[in-house]
């Protein structure tokens, strides 16, 4: 039986349904964690070992965690990937998507050159050129949203209100990731997730929060909605923008009713979506592997 490996160092609920997907499909996946891994640069057979594959590579690594850490520690767990694709095996996503990614900066770059509606953003060292930026916002009546470079969940966000809250506008490691609040349509708060696989939306969900953040992790309540044209194109331009095998596309409707792009997860999570739509996300993503990287029929 053919092994692949699911990098992921909290299984749990989603590791669990991967599993079980690629167990229907023949194969057996098995969990490993980046910081397990090596390079064995010394003429050893596997110039990258990886913890329960010692006699040979995975036919295909499934990314479902990448550690913090130092940035040397960040780098070496993202040249692990690179490795494994540069010999042949499949990594679903892979380093660059991930790199694309995990880098707010980058990633509202990327949007932003391709042409699709997302927020003002300022990505910047200086601090007293942060402040004037979040002066001026806030004189022409918009709020601002601090974020730190790296992260999810909503941890270390935060929206500047009014003055008074400069005085604790800090960088995250010395750099300042400012984005304008977008004020949702409708009563309280909410955004869209919709999940991209291939090139093809094949869920969506509205998220209501109990504040401005509306992640799952933090209260938000879920329910399913109808993939609106729109919506769709969106969704799938913004993953094709970051060249993603896979991707959780948030969105939110602003106050004129358009669809603007918040953020492209490249490790998201779907136990929410589950809940509330008919699709098995874990058995797309791994036919969708399975199907254009290793040749199999599903």
């Amino acid at each position: 039986m053919r092994r692949i490996v699911i990098f992921t160092d909290d299984p749990g609920w989603h590791g669990k349904q991967l599993c079980l997907a690629f167990a229907a499909r023949g194969f057996t996946a098995e969990y490993a964690s980046l910081t397990g891994c090596r390079l064995q640069l010394d003429n050893y057979d596997l110039p990258v070992l990886v913890p329960g594959f010692e006699d040979r590579l995975p036919a295909a690594a499934f990314v479902r965690g990448v550690p913090g850490g130092s940035l040397e520690e960040v780098v070496f767990y993202l040249d692990v990937l690179h490795a494994l694709k540069l010999l042949g095996v499949p990594v679903y996503n892979d380093a660059g998507a991930i790199e694309r990614s995990v880098d707010k900066g980058m990633t509202s770059f990327l949007l932003q050159r391709a042409g699709l509606p997302t927020a003002a953003t300022w990505v910047l060292r200086d601090r007293e050129q942060a402040l004037a930026i979040a002066e001026r916002e806030l004189q022409q009546g918009n709020y601002l949203i601090s974020k730190p470079l790296f992260g999810s969940q909503g941890e270390g966000i935060r929206r500047i209100e009014k003055s008074t809250d400069l005085l604790w506008l800090t960088g995250c490691r010395g750099i300042y990731y400012l984005q304008r609040f977008i004020e949702c349509d409708g009563d309280g708060y909410s955004d869209v997730r919709v999940f991209v696989v291939n090139g093809k939306a094949v869920a969506a969900m509205r998220r209501r929060g109990i504040s401005w953040l509306n992640n799952v992790a933090r209260g938000a309540s879920c329910e399913a909605i109808a993939m609106e044209a729109e919506l769709v194109e969106l969704a799938v331009a913004a993953a094709d923008a970051l060249r993603m095998d896979y991707a959780g596309v948030d969105l939110i409707k602003d106050r004129h009713g358009n669809y603007r792009i918040i953020e492209v997860n490249s490790v998201p999570a779907w136990k929410g979506l589950q809940g509330v739509c008919q699709a098995n996300v874990a058995q797309w993503l791994v036919a969708d592997l399975l199907q254009r990287y290793l040749g199999e029929l599903c």
